[in-house]
């Protein structure tokens, strides 16, 4: 906006300038053409009473000396003799003057001025030529200054443009900041009031009543998520009493754990609807550890249905970007899958590399092409779990097939970051 502005400012001026300064130029030459011409004129009329009364030898000196000044003058008189100073021959516009008329006509090079003069036996004429060079004496050097005037005329308007225009632009620019700030969840951002026009103004008053607006909804959204997930304390207590009333210590143990994970889920859920700010992308776990602590959680499940489980995990630690606790229930939600879309006897596989590469995959039916996403799934589910997965991981997900059958699920985890 600003450049364009610029451009229509230097347009703008540049045609006026234009419009100005071409008719200007141009009557300048005029007149300097003008003065010329008069000044010859004024020349060879200081003669026009010698050649009017004189005899030959008297104009002839009176010619010569104006022809010494510089002045080049013929004087053509009526009796047929030659002609006195300047040697030319006779034009037509000398041929006219001979009959009593006073005239000036172009010529190549310069511009011709005849007298006609009356005197005894018919009418004398005196011819002078003006020069080109003195037609335009005084007119490059006019016309320059000009130019110079209009390019510093352009300059002043293209730093007054750039000006206004800045003036104009750089409120917007400031929205624009607080709103990518805004974007990148920074909601304590807020416009300052612009200087400029009133739309603009309005513009960064409503920018800070979204503002507003979003902070008091996450707050609100916020507080009721922790209000529910307190909820869940009761619920959790009860069934904890209940695990330990089982008699069978394997089913107790088993039961137990499943309570501590999802008590573990709910107590991040309140710490995370609660307090979550921009501290938490600094967040960071071992995933080495808490892949296999979650993949020996899940082995009593998959011995009871009859699972072979395939571990290939690198040992530790492998640090990445990634809460323990998001990490978990990313891992419980990709295992989760595997429990609750393949029959029981399926085979599965974990894999965790170095490169911080985390594979689960199974000889099931597989994904074919379905498409899932947060909330819709073509498999039977709501297409949560993937999501927490696919968030954990910073959004680097990918489903296939294997090529041998099956579904493969592969999370890339973020490094941690090292500071300098």
């Amino acid at each position: 906006m600003r450049r364009r502005l610029t451009l229509l400012v230097a347009a703008t001026t540049t045609l006026t300038l234009i419009a100005f300064l071409v008719p200007l130029a141009l009557l300048l030459r005029g007149v300097a053409e003008d003065r010329a011409t008069g000044r010859a004129t004024a020349d060879v009329q200081g003669i026009v009473a010698v050649v009017g009364v004189g005899d030959r030898d008297a104009i002839a000196l009176t010619v010569d000396q104006l022809v010494a000044s510089g002045r080049p003058v013929t004087v053509f008189l009526p009796d047929g003799g030659p002609p006195l100073g300047e040697p030319a021959a006779r034009t037509p516009a000398v041929e006219l003057a001979a009959t009593g008329t006073s005239l000036t006509a172009a010529l190549d090079g310069g511009r011709e001025i005849v007298i006609g003069v009356g005197r005894s036996g018919g009418t004398a004429v005196i011819r002078t030529v003006v020069p080109e060079a003195d037609l335009h004496a005084g007119v490059t050097r006019a016309w320059l200054v000009l130019a110079a005037l209009g390019l510093l005329l352009v300059l002043l308007g293209l730093l007054v443009a750039d000006r206004l225009a800045r003036s104009l632009v750089r409120p917007i620019d400031d929205l624009s900041a607080v709103s990518h700030r805004l974007a990148r969840a920074e909601l304590g951002a807020r416009a300052a009031v612009p200087a400029g026009p009133p739309e603009l103004r309005e513009v960064a008053g409503a920018l800070n009543h979204l503002a507003e607006r979003i902070q008091v909804l996450l707050r609100e959204e916020r507080e009721q998520v922790a209000d529910l997930s307190h909820r869940l304390r009761t619920p959790l207590t009860a069934l904890r009493l209940e695990a330990e009333s089982v008699r069978d210590a394997a089913d107790r143990a088993r039961v137990a754990a499943g309570v501590d994970a999802l008590e573990r889920a709910v107590t991040g859920l309140i710490r995370q609807a609660r307090w979550r700010s921009a501290e938490s992308d600094s967040a960071a776990c071992d995933a080495a550890a808490v892949v296999r602590d979650r993949v020996e959680f899940w082995s009593v499940l998959a011995e009871d249905t009859g699972r072979e489980m395939r571990l290939s995990l690198v040992d530790g630690p492998l640090p990445v970007a990634v809460a323990a606790d998001e990490l978990a229930a990313a891992v419980d939600a990709l295992l989760g899958n595997v429990f609750a879309h393949t029959p029981d006897g399926t085979p599965f596989g974990v894999s965790l590399s170095a490169d911080r590469v985390l594979v689960v995959s199974d000889a099931g039916p597989g994904l074919g092409d379905a498409v899932v996403s947060r909330g819709v799934s073509q498999g039977g589910g709501t297409g949560l779990g993937l999501d927490i997965a696919r968030r954990a991981a910073g959004g680097s997900l990918h489903i296939s097939d294997n090529p041998g059958g099956g579904a493969v699920v592969t999370l890339r985890l973020a490094a941690v970051l090292t500071r300098p």
